[in-house]
């Protein structure tokens, strides 16, 4: 009789066991589950914001070529000599060429 119930408690205790482990690997499943989800909204963000950075480099070398736009025609109004207008175009040019070739090589 001893026996059985020695068997009967270690039925109980692997019971109990089993059931603790699916608990614990339901509550794994479902933590990864969320995990998951916060994964894919932050790429989701890191995307919006690559975007945005994108956008923003775009507009400044816009701007950046409307000062130089600027000025070039503001150093014409002034009638400086066709040796310093030139001189400031080859600059020009230069700075653009150099513009380039960094958005190249993102």
């Amino acid at each position: 009789m001893l026996y059985i119930c020695s068997i009967d408690l270690y039925e109980m205790e692997t019971e109990t066991l089993i059931k603790g482990i699916a608990y614990k690997v339901s509550r794994l499943i479902e933590v990864n589950h969320g995990l998951s989800l916060e994964n894919q909204q932050l790429r989701a963000e890191i995307k919006s914001s690559n975007s945005k950075v994108n956008l923003l480099e775009n507009i400044i070398n816009t701007l950046q070529n409307q000062i130089n736009t600027l000025k070039l025609a503001k150093s014409l109004n002034k009638e400086e000599s066709r040796t310093n207008v030139k001189l400031r175009i080859n600059e020009l040019v230069r700075e653009i060429d150099h513009c380039i070739a960094i958005l190249n090589h993102k």
